[in-house]
Protein backbone atom coordinates (compact mmCIF):
# COMPACT_ATOMS: atom_id res chain seq x y z
CA UNK A 1 0.00 0.00 0.00
CA UNK A 2 1.29 3.28 -1.21
CA UNK A 3 1.89 6.18 1.28
CA UNK A 4 0.13 9.13 0.62
CA UNK A 5 2.55 12.10 0.11
CA UNK A 6 1.97 14.88 2.64
CA UNK A 7 1.99 18.00 1.10
CA UNK A 8 3.55 20.80 3.53
CA UNK A 9 1.09 23.81 4.21
CA UNK A 10 3.25 27.15 3.98
CA UNK A 11 1.98 30.33 6.76
CA UNK A 12 2.90 32.89 4.50
CA UNK A 13 2.18 35.17 6.83
CA UNK A 14 4.75 33.73 8.97
CA UNK A 15 7.41 36.58 8.91
CA UNK A 16 4.49 39.29 9.22
CA UNK A 17 2.90 37.17 12.07
CA UNK A 18 6.35 37.83 14.53
CA UNK A 19 6.44 41.33 13.72
CA UNK A 20 2.87 42.03 14.57
CA UNK A 21 3.89 40.72 17.94
CA UNK A 22 6.21 43.86 18.30
CA UNK A 23 2.96 46.17 17.04
CA UNK A 24 4.63 46.36 13.76
CA UNK A 25 1.70 46.09 11.17
CA UNK A 26 3.23 48.70 8.76
CA UNK A 27 4.80 46.22 6.78
CA UNK A 28 6.23 46.67 3.17
CA UNK A 29 6.65 43.47 0.91
CA UNK A 30 9.18 44.29 -2.32
CA UNK A 31 10.43 42.38 -4.58
CA UNK A 32 12.10 43.04 -8.25
CA UNK A 33 11.44 41.56 -11.56
CA UNK A 34 13.42 41.76 -15.12
CA UNK A 35 17.01 40.98 -14.30
CA UNK A 36 17.45 38.62 -16.24
CA UNK A 37 16.13 40.06 -19.79
CA UNK A 38 18.21 41.87 -22.49
CA UNK A 39 16.07 44.90 -22.77
CA UNK A 40 13.79 47.37 -21.15
CA UNK A 41 14.06 47.75 -17.17
CA UNK A 42 14.39 46.54 -14.06
CA UNK A 43 11.05 46.75 -12.16
CA UNK A 44 10.26 46.51 -8.20
CA UNK A 45 7.19 46.82 -6.37
CA UNK A 46 6.60 46.90 -2.70
CA UNK A 47 3.24 46.53 -1.09
CA UNK A 48 1.38 47.10 2.68
CA UNK A 49 -1.54 44.81 2.88
CA UNK A 50 -4.01 44.91 5.75
CA UNK A 51 -2.81 43.00 9.13
CA UNK A 52 -3.62 39.57 8.82
CA UNK A 53 -4.59 39.67 4.84
CA UNK A 54 -5.34 36.92 3.11
CA UNK A 55 -5.81 35.97 -0.82
CA UNK A 56 -6.47 32.35 -1.43
CA UNK A 57 -3.87 31.14 -3.97
CA UNK A 58 -0.94 34.53 -4.28
CA UNK A 59 2.58 33.32 -4.19
CA UNK A 60 5.45 33.84 -6.57
CA UNK A 61 4.50 35.57 -9.80
CA UNK A 62 6.82 32.99 -11.97
CA UNK A 63 4.44 30.35 -10.03
CA UNK A 64 0.84 32.12 -11.44
CA UNK A 65 -0.24 32.18 -15.22
CA UNK A 66 -0.52 35.27 -16.61
CA UNK A 67 -4.44 35.59 -16.19
CA UNK A 68 -4.10 34.93 -12.81
CA UNK A 69 -1.21 37.46 -12.03
CA UNK A 70 -3.77 39.91 -13.62
CA UNK A 71 -6.37 39.01 -11.64
CA UNK A 72 -4.39 39.06 -8.67
CA UNK A 73 -2.95 42.99 -9.21
CA UNK A 74 -6.21 44.11 -9.41
CA UNK A 75 -7.11 42.57 -5.91
CA UNK A 76 -4.09 43.80 -4.50
CA UNK A 77 -4.24 47.48 -5.96
CA UNK A 78 -7.65 47.63 -4.55
CA UNK A 79 -6.87 46.00 -1.46
CA UNK A 80 -3.73 47.28 -0.41
CA UNK A 81 -2.79 50.25 1.94
CA UNK A 82 -0.22 51.37 -0.21
CA UNK A 83 1.67 50.26 -3.36
CA UNK A 84 4.92 51.80 -4.50
CA UNK A 85 6.77 51.10 -7.86
CA UNK A 86 10.43 51.42 -8.71
CA UNK A 87 11.56 51.68 -11.99
CA UNK A 88 15.59 51.34 -13.11
CA UNK A 89 16.37 51.74 -16.83
CA UNK A 90 18.37 50.23 -19.11
CA UNK A 91 20.66 52.24 -19.82
CA UNK A 92 21.38 53.32 -15.56
CA UNK A 93 21.49 49.51 -15.45
CA UNK A 94 24.41 49.48 -17.59
CA UNK A 95 25.76 51.92 -15.74
CA UNK A 96 25.71 50.29 -12.09
CA UNK A 97 25.25 46.91 -12.86
CA UNK A 98 21.82 44.72 -13.09
CA UNK A 99 22.41 44.10 -8.64
CA UNK A 100 22.86 47.82 -7.70
CA UNK A 101 19.87 48.47 -10.38
CA UNK A 102 17.33 46.09 -8.52
CA UNK A 103 18.74 47.35 -4.84
CA UNK A 104 18.01 51.00 -6.43
CA UNK A 105 14.73 49.71 -7.93
CA UNK A 106 13.55 48.35 -4.51
CA UNK A 107 14.69 51.88 -2.88
CA UNK A 108 12.84 54.24 -5.13
CA UNK A 109 9.36 51.15 -4.73
CA UNK A 110 9.95 51.95 -1.21
CA UNK A 111 9.71 55.47 -1.15
CA UNK A 112 7.11 55.50 -3.67
CA UNK A 113 4.71 54.19 -0.93
CA UNK A 114 2.19 56.73 -0.01
CA UNK A 115 2.23 55.26 3.20
CA UNK A 116 5.53 54.90 5.08
CA UNK A 117 5.91 51.25 6.24
CA UNK A 118 7.61 50.64 9.58
CA UNK A 119 9.61 47.62 8.37
CA UNK A 120 11.04 45.89 5.36
CA UNK A 121 10.40 42.36 3.98
CA UNK A 122 12.76 41.88 0.88
CA UNK A 123 12.87 38.81 -1.46
CA UNK A 124 15.96 38.12 -0.99
CA UNK A 125 17.91 41.62 -1.34
CA UNK A 126 20.49 43.41 1.09
CA UNK A 127 18.95 46.64 0.91
CA UNK A 128 22.19 48.94 2.55
CA UNK A 129 20.23 51.90 1.00
CA UNK A 130 17.54 52.40 3.09
CA UNK A 131 16.86 53.84 6.69
CA UNK A 132 13.64 51.37 7.75
CA UNK A 133 14.69 48.29 9.41
CA UNK A 134 14.45 45.01 7.26
CA UNK A 135 14.99 41.16 6.44
CA UNK A 136 15.94 39.63 3.51
CA UNK A 137 14.68 36.28 3.16
CA UNK A 138 15.72 33.82 0.56
CA UNK A 139 12.63 32.39 -2.03
CA UNK A 140 10.56 35.16 0.14
CA UNK A 141 8.54 35.65 -2.70
CA UNK A 142 7.19 31.93 -2.28
CA UNK A 143 7.37 32.30 1.51
CA UNK A 144 5.55 35.68 2.30
CA UNK A 145 2.66 37.40 1.28
CA UNK A 146 3.36 40.56 1.27
CA UNK A 147 6.54 39.75 -1.08
CA UNK A 148 4.26 37.77 -3.29
CA UNK A 149 2.20 40.63 -3.25
CA UNK A 150 4.87 42.63 -4.40
CA UNK A 151 6.47 40.13 -6.79
CA UNK A 152 2.61 39.98 -8.83
CA UNK A 153 2.52 43.97 -8.93
CA UNK A 154 5.89 43.97 -10.28
CA UNK A 155 5.71 41.39 -12.96
CA UNK A 156 2.50 43.01 -14.29
CA UNK A 157 4.04 46.59 -14.52
CA UNK A 158 7.03 44.82 -16.23
CA UNK A 159 5.01 43.10 -18.70
CA UNK A 160 2.88 45.98 -19.50
CA UNK A 161 5.71 47.74 -20.58
CA UNK A 162 6.75 45.41 -22.48
CA UNK A 163 3.56 45.54 -24.71
CA UNK A 164 4.08 48.88 -25.06
CA UNK A 165 7.31 48.22 -26.66
CA UNK A 166 6.15 45.63 -28.34
CA UNK A 167 3.76 47.87 -29.91
CA UNK A 168 6.17 50.23 -31.29
CA UNK A 169 8.17 47.03 -32.33
CA UNK A 170 6.28 44.44 -33.37
CA UNK A 171 9.28 42.38 -35.18
CA UNK A 172 11.16 42.17 -32.15
CA UNK A 173 8.13 40.12 -30.47
CA UNK A 174 8.83 41.78 -27.30
CA UNK A 175 4.87 40.71 -26.47
CA UNK A 176 5.88 37.02 -26.47
CA UNK A 177 9.24 36.91 -24.73
CA UNK A 178 9.64 40.05 -22.74
CA UNK A 179 12.66 40.82 -23.35
CA UNK A 180 14.66 37.24 -22.42
CA UNK A 181 16.90 35.83 -24.39
CA UNK A 182 15.08 33.69 -26.06
CA UNK A 183 16.23 31.66 -29.91
CA UNK A 184 13.87 33.63 -31.56
CA UNK A 185 14.69 36.85 -29.79
CA UNK A 186 18.00 36.34 -30.82
CA UNK A 187 17.53 35.96 -34.13
CA UNK A 188 14.91 38.90 -34.43
CA UNK A 189 18.31 41.45 -32.91
CA UNK A 190 20.45 39.67 -35.27
CA UNK A 191 17.74 40.24 -38.22
CA UNK A 192 16.61 43.97 -36.98
CA UNK A 193 19.34 45.37 -35.18
CA UNK A 194 19.88 46.41 -31.47
CA UNK A 195 17.08 49.39 -29.87
CA UNK A 196 18.46 52.00 -27.47
CA UNK A 197 16.13 50.26 -24.55
CA UNK A 198 18.63 47.20 -24.97
CA UNK A 199 21.00 46.89 -21.92
CA UNK A 200 24.38 46.97 -23.62
CA UNK A 201 26.51 44.95 -21.42
CA UNK A 202 24.77 42.21 -21.35
CA UNK A 203 26.58 39.37 -22.81
CA UNK A 204 24.65 38.55 -26.00
CA UNK A 205 24.07 42.11 -26.78
CA UNK A 206 27.60 42.75 -26.62
CA UNK A 207 28.48 39.97 -28.29
CA UNK A 208 26.13 41.09 -31.52
CA UNK A 209 27.37 44.74 -31.46
CA UNK A 210 31.37 43.31 -31.64
CA UNK A 211 30.08 41.10 -34.44
CA UNK A 212 28.80 44.28 -36.09
CA UNK A 213 31.99 46.03 -35.64
CA UNK A 214 34.31 43.69 -36.94
CA UNK A 215 32.01 43.30 -40.05
CA UNK A 216 32.01 47.06 -40.41
CA UNK A 217 35.96 47.35 -40.14
CA UNK A 218 36.27 44.20 -42.52
CA UNK A 219 33.86 46.33 -45.25
CA UNK A 220 35.90 49.32 -44.75
CA UNK A 221 39.26 47.29 -45.40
Amino acid sequence: MKAKKVEETIDLLKYEKELYKENITLIGGVDEVGRGPLVGPVVAACVILPKNYSLDGLTDSKKLSEKKREQYYDIIMKDAISVGIGIVDAKKIDEINILEASRLAMKLAIEDLKVKPEYILSDAMKLTNIDISYRDIIHGDALSLSIAAGSVIAKVTRDRMMYELDKEHPEYGFAKHKGYPTKEHLEMIEKYGILENYRFTYRPVRDLINKMKEFNNESSD
